[in-house]
């Protein structure tokens, strides 16, 4: 739980809006963990829910775009290539595949190999 949390906290706080290097799967899928389990979490509050989930998509969305574009700077491709959300179903289908695929084990245009996060 604490290496769960110290990611979490290193991409929304420490990297909020960083879109520059690299991150692992491991960074990239556990602030996706997180979001989703916020977002679902606050759509059990009905009216109110809704409002704190649009103003809880509105406040992560930057750091969700720069862990995304990092993700895919792992695996040697361009962060720009997150414009392929924009094509329904399509298009999040090969994000959500690259986002799984192993990330580049050497040095690539983006960065060093990103290290794991530790806890404090």
């Amino acid at each position: 739980m604490d290496e769960f949390l110290a990611v979490v906290k290193h991409v929304y706080l420490k990297n909020y809006i960083n879109f520059e290097g690299r991150a692992n799967r491991k960074e990239f899928w556990y602030a996706f963990l997180f979001s989703f389990v916020i977002s679902f979490v606050l759509g059990w509050f009905g009216r109110v829910g809704t409002i704190l989930s649009i103003i809880w998509s509105l406040a992560i969305l930057l750091p969700t775009l720069g862990v995304g574009a990092r993700r895919l700077h792992d695996i040697n491709k361009s962060g720009w290539l997150l414009l392929l959300a924009l094509i329904p179903l399509v298009g999040e289908i090969i994000l959500i595949i690259w986002w799984a695929q192993e990330g580049d084990p050497n040095e690539n245009q983006y960065g060093p190999v990103p290290e794991d996060v530790k806890p404090e």
